[in-house]
């Protein structure tokens, strides 16, 4: 437990930067729009089929879906996305915003309607495009 203390003195202070949490490689846009393609897949499963038996399951199922899209759209938004992205493309918070607000209660999670989910996809499409264009620069 003194290994934080210890080292220092022995071998004297070290910094490493990097501009996210982990090395590169583990963050992608892929995992929002897996989970927000699902949303609107159920969205559109729900439309068709008047069993409430089965609505109720698809309500279910889509709202932790929403959850998960917010949960990937957070972590890329606050781990990934350093001072520098956000200079260079100032849209970039509106953007994260409106995505996570559109998984939100406002959008996917508090609605059944397929244009919301799709809403949604684009968003994640328009915030993938800036991503891969950062990792072109790295």
């Amino acid at each position: 437990m003194r290994t934080h203390r210890t080292l220092p003195r022995l071998f004297g202070h070290l910094s490493a930067e990097a501009h996210c949490d982990l090395p590169c490689g583990v963050y992608d846009p892929a995992q929002a729009r897996i989970e927000a393609d699902s949303v609107l897949k159920i969205c559109q499963k729900y439309a068709e089929n008047d069993d409430p038996e089965f609505r109720t399951r698809a309500i279910l199922i889509k709202e932790q879906r929403s959850e998960l899209v917010k949960h990937h759209l957070w972590v890329l938004w606050t781990d990934y996305f350093k001072p520098p992205h956000f200079e260079k493309y100032p849209e970039l918070h509106q953007l994260f915003n409106e995505a996570t607000k559109g998984a939100g209660a406002s959008g996917t999670k508090g609605s059944m309607d397929a244009a919301k989910a799709q809403g949604l996809l684009d968003q994640i499409d328009k915030i993938a495009d800036i991503f891969w264009e950062t990792k072109k620069a790295a």
